[in-house]
């Protein structure tokens, strides 16, 4: 199993440079888990640029467990973000990213992204090197 992160759904959808090492690595690996955040965050941002059909269609397609919040996990991504986050430490991972992040680590799983941010923290990536912003 995989976790999925925003930046490499959206690299998909709006076929940046990184697009298809990630849908590669989304192919490649059926068990796929992402955080209700991270979903929501990918739905905004995909909607904003106007891919929300596109988005919709891989999020059908992939079928992905999708990890609901509660109070623990909560309390996990604020301590993740007063570790992680901007203007504490240099990934300056944004509130986002911590969902993200938070999920990798309880599921012990690695995280496919996009940038520059999550190699700056413990968690593993699923792309090695991990890729640049676009």
């Amino acid at each position: 199993m995989i976790v999925v992160d925003s930046s490499a759904l959206l690299a998909v959808v709006l076929n940046e440079p990184a697009g298809p090492p990630c849908r590669d690595a989304l192919a490649l690996h059926r068990e796929l888990a992402i955080s209700g955040g991270t979903l929501a965050e990918s739905l905004v941002v995909a909607d904003r640029k106007g891919v929300a059909d596109l988005l919709d269609a891989l999020i059908a397609r992939l079928r992905p467990e999708i990890v609901p919040l509660d109070e623990g996990f909560a309390r996990r991504v604020c301590g993740a973000y007063g570790r992680w986050g901007k203007g504490v430490h240099p990934a300056k991972l944004n509130l986002f990213d911590c969902f993200a992040y938070v999920l990798a680590r309880d599921l012990d799983c690695p995280l496919l992204f996009v940038g520059k941010d999550f190699p700056r923290t413990d968690v593993r990536g699923v792309l090695d090197p991990p890729l640049p912003p676009p």
